[in-house]
């Protein structure tokens, strides 16, 4: 049976060439990084160069660069620390967050005095930059987090723009950039972001490693004790190989961003075409403005980001990623972290109405190993639903 993997936004397959230096690394390099000795130090070494790699990509600091075990630590982490350390009075965030953000935010007012504000969500699935600028007028001391990439409908937040209008109102601003790193370019010397985060496994690398950037001279405590690894920020002994991976992944990532961009964006126009070939009443979710030229749609989402609504009946959508499944498809209607909840997509639930969450909405997301035999299969399929 043929096996169609359109589910990029979740988790991407591993690049050979990672898998490689990892396996090295795991069969030469085993010293414990925190030990004084040759192997130790090598170990050390390999932490301290990848360190140095992934800020070199993002146009910072090798020093403002901590490794977690993912981009949910990573934000639990900032969130949490903000709280404790800087002493925030409020949070600003929205109802479209990653549940790492949401869920954090909501433990920690029931156990802090601060305030959370949500900024509107526009019809369109993005962010209304007036009410947020609305929100910052106020004298609080402010956190302001807001993801780059919605992870369901690919809708993409101007870092540049809402880093500014922070600063200009002396908020900290923290920004989830777990589906953005290593698929678009992001200067954090020319953007002045307080707080980022990344996944390696969201662009071909391992999972199980993370990181989090911290902008020089802000002083957070740490959240693990026992050890001083990561600046005493977070105890434990180094997964060596995990950092390496993801190191490689970022640069192999960067070095192919332009022909890669491009391909998958060709995939995702030539994966739209052929389903509003096949329903011509079908709705793209969180897209504001396709334009048009040379018969070529040009989207406002990301652009290996696509999330449509099928105008099937009730029946046919509650088995619909089932039929896809056995058909060896997958794909998603939302984030993989919420799967097998029956309740909506607390995203789409925020701008769609009632009628539209009752359809279909199937997250279509794709990487350089897709191919257009892949979308052929999957629209035969969805004809034959």
């Amino acid at each position: 049976m043929k096996k169609v993997y359109l589910d990029n936004a979740a988790t991407t397959q591993l690049r050979p060439e990672v898998v490689a230096e990892m396996t090295k690394v795991l069969l030469e390099d085993f010293g414990n990084p925190s030990s004084t000795h040759a192997f130790g130090r090598n170990s050390k070494n390999l932490i301290e160069l990848s360190r140095k790699s992934i800020a070199k990509n993002l146009h910072c600091t090798a020093q403002e660069i901590i490794f977690t075990s993912c981009g949910t630590e990573a934000n639990n982490f900032i969130i949490q620390s903000c709280i404790r350390d800087l002493k925030i009075e409020r949070i600003i965030t929205s109802k479209i967050e990653h549940h790492a953000v949401l869920h954090t935010v909501e433990i920690l007012e029931r156990q802090y005095d601060f305030k959370v504000d949500f900024v509107n969500i526009l019809p369109t699935g993005d962010i209304d930059i007036v009410h947020l600028s609305d929100l910052l007028s106020s004298n609080q001391k402010t956190l302001v987090s807001l993801m780059h990439v919605n992870n369901e409908i690919g809708t993409v937040l101007n870092l540049d723009r809402i880093s500014k209008i922070c600063k200009q109102y002396h908020a900290y601003f923290h920004t989830d950039t777990v589906q953005s790193v290593g698929k678009t370019i992001i200067n954090l010397q020319e953007t002045p972001i307080d707080f980022l985060v990344a996944s390696a496994h969201k662009f071909h690398g391992p999972k199980g490693i993370g990181f989090a950037f911290i902008r020089k001279g802000i002083v957070l405590n740490p959240i693990l004790l026992g050890g001083e690894q990561e600046k005493g920020l977070r105890a434990g002994t180094e997964s060596v190989h995990n950092i390496v991976g993801l190191a490689n992944a970022l640069d192999i990532s960067y070095l192919h961003l332009v022909e890669e961009q491009k391909y998958i964006a060709s995939l995702k126009q030539y994966c739209f075409k052929e389903l509003i070939n096949t329903f011509p009443e079908i709705k793209i979710n969180g897209e504001n403005n396709i334009e048009i030229s040379n018969s070529d749609y040009h989207f406002s989402t990301f652009y290996n980001i696509l999330n449509v609504i099928l105008p099937l009946s009730e029946e046919k959508t509650a088995m619909l990623l089932f039929h896809l499944d056995i058909k060896g498809i997958a794909v998603s209607r939302g984030s993989a972290c919420q799967s097998g909840s029956s309740k909506p997509s607390h995203v789409l639930a925020e701008f769609l109405n009632e009628a539209d969450l009752k359809k279909p909405s199937l997250r279509i997301s794709f990487s350089h190993y897709n191919t257009k035999d892949d979308i052929d299969y999957l629209i035969d399929t969805l004809k034959s639903i």
